[in-house]
Formats: C-alpha cells, structure tokens, sequence
C-alpha cells in the first residue's frame, strides 16, 4: 500500500454518512415555517449539511433555524465558483454573511471558464485556493463534476496538480446516475479519491419514476428506471432509500451520499438508511455499474451541459 494511498484513505472521514441537502428549503411554495422545522430535525440528527445561495430562500431558512440553537449548526458543504477568483470570493461571502458564520468547513468548486482552464492546466487557481484556506474562509474544497465537465479534472489528475489542495470529488451517483465519465471514474477508482454521492435516490421511487407519467423529469431517467426496477425487485430491500443509500456506500471511495427532502418522513427515511451501512451484494452492484457504463458511453458524455 503506497503513502499516498493510506493519506487518501484518511480524507473526509469525517462526513456524516448522509448530508442533509437544503435544495427544498428554498421552495416557497412550502410554508416558511415547515421548512425551518425540517432544518432544525435534520440540525437535532448531528448530520451535515449541503447547501448553496442559488437555492431560493434556502439560506434564510437556514439563518433561522441556526439561530434558534447555535449550539447545533452543522457543519456545512457550500456550493462555490464559478469562473475566476475574484467570483469565487464573492460567492463565498454571499453564502457565509447570510448564515452568519465565518468559515465554509468544506467548499464545493463549481468550475467554468478561466478557472477550469487553469484547474486542469496546473494554473494559477491552486495558489489562490491555497490562500482561502490559510485565510481561513475555505477549511477544504471538493470539485463538482458533471459529464460534461469530466476532461478538466481527468486532464488535472493524470498530472497530479490537485493533490493536496483538493480532498474529493462531487458528483450524482445513485443507481441511475453516475455523472462523472467512465474514464474520469476509473482513475477516481485507481487513486482511491474520495468521492461525496449526490441526489441520493435519483429523484424519487424507482417504480414511480418508471411508471408515473411525468416523474422523471428527463425520459431518459425512466428508461433508467425500467432497467433498475428489477435490480431492486430482486435484492429484496424493501426501500429504495435504504437501497440507494446502500448502493453509494458499496464503493469504498464513497465518503457520504447527498439527498434533499423538505418531507420529515422522507427526512427519517434518509437517517434511518444511514444507520449500520452495508455495501450492497457485489453482483447487483456489478450490474447496475455495467449498466452506468454503458448509460455513460451512449449518452452522459455527449449530452448537452444542464440538459440531464
């Protein structure tokens, strides 16, 4: 075992193996006080966080509820970018004065533009993620990847350029998504990179999402879902939360996986599925990661950005 595998093995071991995603706190259309009162169940479960200002009004949610028992703010995943320095430090003040807090535990960089170029390139965006972190404002950064976006860290990793100042990868990885390229996932594999799930359980029920007209909002998701559906059927687990969160944890690179309910019993869902974690049998994993490959090859990596 190389040293730079025990030292990778050691990164973000601290995550709560479920993040609670804020993603719906932003829905106004959910009465105001209902989606503090989720907040604060989720801040009482000791679990992290995920969340980012472009979500509505989710971060007045959360100044709320974090008022209400500072003692319990949990520690936080923020979305941050987008294209040069100057941006990204915007954006973090934009996320950090509206919580009231002075520090992002863990940034997750949304790369475009010149900071992409210079990320995959050895530029000179590593200098400045380096002084977040000695300011203080950023304690540790995970790249957001996208199938579209998968070339910029596969070029930076092969030459080694984020070691040390990156900790992970983000991205949807659930039984029908697996947003990052077949190659860019093989090397996160090889290099044992830490890697945080996101969209825990695809956007709803396997079985609503094949035969609900209009529950996927992509069809391509319902095709997924046809093709999953008896995976699921023949495991014998009777939730697809639990199987979900299962499915994330069957790879050991696998920190934490993401998911987003402003629903308590969906919430319960999640933090029951979290507890006592058991990778999922290795030939149900084997298939539904060779069905990803294909998915990947026939579609993710020519698909248009934003339009899965």
């Amino acid at each position: 075992m190389s040293i730079a595998y025990v030292h990778k093995s050691a990164l973000l071991t601290d995550l709560s193996p479920y993040i609670y995603g804020t993603t719906r706190l932003g829905d106004d259309r959910i009465a105001f006080a209902d989606r503090v009162s989720i907040a604060r169940a989720a801040m009482d479960a000791g679990v992290w966080f995920h969340t980012s200002h472009t979500y509505g009004d989710a971060l007045k949610v959360l100044r709320v509820a974090f008022d209400q028992d500072r003692a319990r703010v949990p520690r936080l995943i923020v979305k941050i970018g987008w294209s040069t320095i100057a941006e990204l430090r915007d954006v973090i003040r934009q996320n950090l004065d509206p919580l009231g807090l002075d520090s992002l535990d863990l940034g997750q960089l949304c790369l475009g533009g010149q900071l992409a170029e210079e990320f995959a390139n050895g530029g000179p965006c590593y200098d400045a993620f380096a002084r977040l972190k000695d300011e203080g404002l950023v304690r540790r950064f995970v790249l957001e990847v996208f199938p579209w976006t998968s070339e910029t860290p596969l070029k930076a990793l092969r030459a080694g350029y984020p070691e040390g100042i990156v900790d992970g990868y983000i991205f949807y990885l659930n039984p029908l998504q697996r947003f990052a390229s077949n190659e860019l996932w093989d090397l996160l594999i090889e290099r044992n990179e830490p890697v945080v799930a996101m969209r825990t359980v695809s956007g709803g029920p396997v079985h609503r999402l094949r035969d609900v007209p209009g529950a996927a909002w992509k069809a391509y998701l319902q095709k997924r879902a046809v093709e999953v559906a008896p995976i699921f059927e023949r495991s014998g687990i009777e939730s697809w939360t639990t199987f979900c969160v299962r499915f994330a944890h069957s790879f050991p690179q696998v920190r934490a996986t993401v998911g987003s309910t402003a629903r308590p019993e969906h919430l319960q869902a999640f933090l029951a599925a979290k507890e006592g974690i058991q990778p999922l049998p290795q030939d149900i994993v084997d298939e539904i990661a060779a069905l990803q490959r294909r998915w990947s090859d026939e579609l993710d990596i020519h698909a248009e950005p934003w339009s899965m």
